[in-house]
């Protein structure tokens, strides 16, 4: 059969009268962010990312799918400047932004995009200890006696590891010891330490299920999910003095901006200051910017004096030079260990 113009352009009219009708919702276009983050942070967001993709849905009528990867902090940022291709990123520590920065993948000052320096969460490196502290553990200098075994992921590769070896350092220093002594606690520390394991996840299997160690040092929130987890069969330690361990995040700019994603990513990582953000955070454990949510929560945190890798270090880039980079003081201490 023939088709005449004049029947071709019924047929155009119609189409275009029937996607007027729609509604809004049936022509937006789904969008899918991937969050690129720490290795335990892996329950952080199975809880949040659910509660943003209805709330998104609700607001912008948008269909958001969003996927997680996990592993240790630096390792995720290497994986990223290697071609992850990451919406966002939502580390443990601020050096491993600075890496992703320096090539050109997120902005220099991605610490003033969002607010609290782009931290929405932090909390602090505690001791879990096995029940009874059969072993007297209170203090960072009990890590470093004899007959003591430490579990604490490898500082070059997991942010939680370095948080933990500029934990001890720094505990000498605000006490008034000096570098020497620093090094010294820190070297005894690391002698007691059996498996150097990649990520704080894998530290905290070898602790918990290998049954490795006297004491697994690692962050707050990680820390208390395990005891709520398994019980009785564990103890929760705060050492006297501790660093403040923040948890920064960025959009990945390379990979929004080509994507035309930019909004949604930016969005995502605002949501993580809203109200039901701030909570989900508080009911892991993480301790939050919102002050009202964070009395409401007070009862899952308990006084503890904290420093910043600012205030002791001089903030990360250095910390990362005279500890961390190959040949530092972390590998001198290692290898003579």
């Amino acid at each position: 059969m023939t088709t005449t113009p004049l029947s071709s352009l019924r047929r155009v009219l119609l189409g275009l009268a029937l996607a007027a009708a729609l509604p809004v919702s049936a022509n937006a276009k789904d969008v899918e962010l991937l969050n690129v983050s720490y290795d335990v942070a892996r329950e952080l967001y199975k809880d949040i990312n659910p509660a943003f993709v209805a709330e998104y849905k609700k607001k912008a009528g948008e269909n958001i799918t969003i996927k997680q990867s996990h592993a240790a902090s630096s390792k995720q940022a290497r994986a990223v400047a290697d071609g992850l291709e990451a919406s966002v990123v939502t580390m443990n520590q601020a050096n491993d932004i600075d890496f992703l920065a320096e090539k050109g993948l997120v902005s220099k000052d991605w610490a003033k995009k969002f607010p609290n320096d782009a931290a929405p969460y932090y909390s602090t490196m505690v001791f879990l200890v096995r029940k009874g502290n059969p072993k007297g553990i209170h203090d960072w200098a009990d890590l470093a006696k004899p007959g003591v075994q430490v579990v604490i992921p490898n500082p070059k590769t997991a942010g939680n590891g370095r948080y933990t070896y500029l934990a001890a350092w720094g505990s000498v220093l605000k006490k008034g010891g000096n570098e020497a002594q620093a090094r010294d606690l820190v070297k005894r520390i690391f002698k007691n330490v059996p498996i150097l394991d990649a990520g704080g996840r894998a530290a905290t299997t070898t602790f918990t299920q290998r049954q490795i160690g006297d004491a697994l040092v690692t962050f707050e929130n990680e820390v208390n999910l395990v005891r709520k987890e398994f019980g009785d069969n564990f103890e929760v330690v705060y050492p006297a003095v501790s660093v403040l361990a923040e948890s920064p995040v960025a959009v990945v700019d390379k990979v929004v901006d080509r994507k035309g994603i930019r909004k949604e990513a930016t969005d995502y990582l605002n949501f993580l200051y809203s109200e039901t953000g701030q909570t989900i955070g508080a009911q892991h454990f993480l301790r939050v910017r919102n002050q009202a949510v964070m009395k409401k929560f007070a009862g899952n945190y308990k006084p503890i004096t904290l420093f910043t890798v600012q205030d002791v270090f001089g903030g990360w880039q250095k910390a990362q030079k005279v500890h961390f980079d190959d040949g530092g003081e972390f590998d001198k201490i290692y290898q003579s260990k």
